[in-house]
This record gives structure tokens, sequence and C-alpha cells, in this order.
């Protein structure tokens, strides 16, 4: 009974900016929306189309992932009520790792390179039969 009311409190309190782990988590969330915009821009230069097309949402993921957890973290230290609780961390981890697991799975099975194939030119070729011309 005491995890569900340490998970469902709906304000936990006792979080302040300069605390060390509401710090690390601005700085993670903040390292998510800087990777978007950099992983938006990576995209632009691939010219392989199967890996283009299996990270096109990993941009959008990342800037939502970690505007949420920014918008998490703010509610906690601005004691917002039932936006504050730790249950929406839960979530919010659970949802990120589903994504994680999907997108692994998925580039997995999903992913091929195409093998340029050699042709060869053999010399006999000029002295077989070919294919009557009409």
């Amino acid at each position: 009974m005491s995890l569900l009311s340490y998970l469902f409190w709906p304000n936990p309190g006792g979080a302040s900016y300069d605390n060390p782990k509401v710090v690390a988590i601005f700085v993670m969330c903040g390292v998510l929306v800087l990777l978007s915009f950099t992983l938006k821009f990576w995209r632009r230069g691939l010219n392989n189309p199967v890996l283009k097309r299996l990270n096109r949402s990993w941009p959008s993921a990342c800037l939502w992932f970690g505007v949420v957890g920014i918008v998490l973290a703010v509610s906690r230290v601005e004691q917002v009520q039932f936006v504050s609780m730790r249950l929406w961390w839960v979530i919010w981890g659970l949802c990120a790792l589903t994504y994680v697991v999907f997108q692994v799975f998925s580039f997995k099975n999903r992913y091929y390179a195409t093998i340029p194939t050699q042709v060869s030119e053999d010399i006999r070729d000029k002295y077989l039969p070919r294919k009557k011309k009409r």
C-alpha cells in the first residue's frame, strides 16, 4: 500500500531547482531536445532510403520526450498538484522504453542494404547465339 501512495501522492514536494536530481533531469531532457535537432539535420544528409525511412520518427520522439520531461520536472519543483505525481515519471519512462524497444526490433527486422552486383564481361559472349531481332 505504501508503494501506491508513493506513486499516486498528488503533491510530493521536496524538490528545488538546485537539487542535483532535478538538474540531472533538466540536462537529460535538454540533451533530448538538442538531439532532436541534430537528428533532423543528420537525416537530411542520408543517402540510404531504407535508413532514412526507418529513422523518420526519431527527431520528433526525442523532442516530445524532452519537452514532456521538462514539463514534468518544472511541475514537480513548482508543486503543481496531480501533474507532479511520481506516476507520470513511471509512465514517461515506460513509454520511452517501449518506443526504444519497438524501434530496435523494427530496425533489426526491416533494415537492409542493397549490395551492388558486378557484371562480369565474358569474352565468349560475342560468339554465342543471340536473340533474333524483329
